[in-house]
């Protein structure tokens, strides 16, 4: 199996457990020390490259409170999946320096940039 990142990954877990390489280059790291050590790790491994953050609604307010995120790419689908979890309670993007600095509507979603 090939995955797409062809890059280290950098996993956040409860649950530890030994790396795990694929084809392509990527190889998934299991992080159980929270979001200041995944970042870390991918700061360490990226050198000069930027690190992009994937996950969840909670993994992403995380990073978003800590001020780790310069720039926040939504890619918004008018899709009804049910519920879910907010992206955005608890924070304050505005008084976090968000704004947002493009908009790009698609026929499938509209793309969102934010930016501090």
């Amino acid at each position: 199996m090939t995955i797409p990142y062809h890059a280290p990954t950098f996993i956040l877990t409860h649950h530890a457990r030994d790396p795990i390489e694929m084809e392509g280059g990527t190889t998934f790291h299991f992080v159980t020390e929270g979001i200041e050590a995944a970042l870390t790790q991918a700061k360490a491994a990226a050198g000069e490259l930027d690190v992009k953050i994937g996950g969840g609604a909670s993994t992403v307010r995380q990073y978003l409170l800590a001020g780790a995120i310069d720039e926040l790419h939504l890619a918004v689908s008018p899709v009804v999946l049910g519920q879910g979890e907010p992206l955005f309670a608890g924070v304050d993007l505005p008084a976090l320096g968000y704004r947002v600095t493009e908009t790009v509507p698609t026929e499938l979603a509209t793309h969102l940039v934010l930016t501090r």
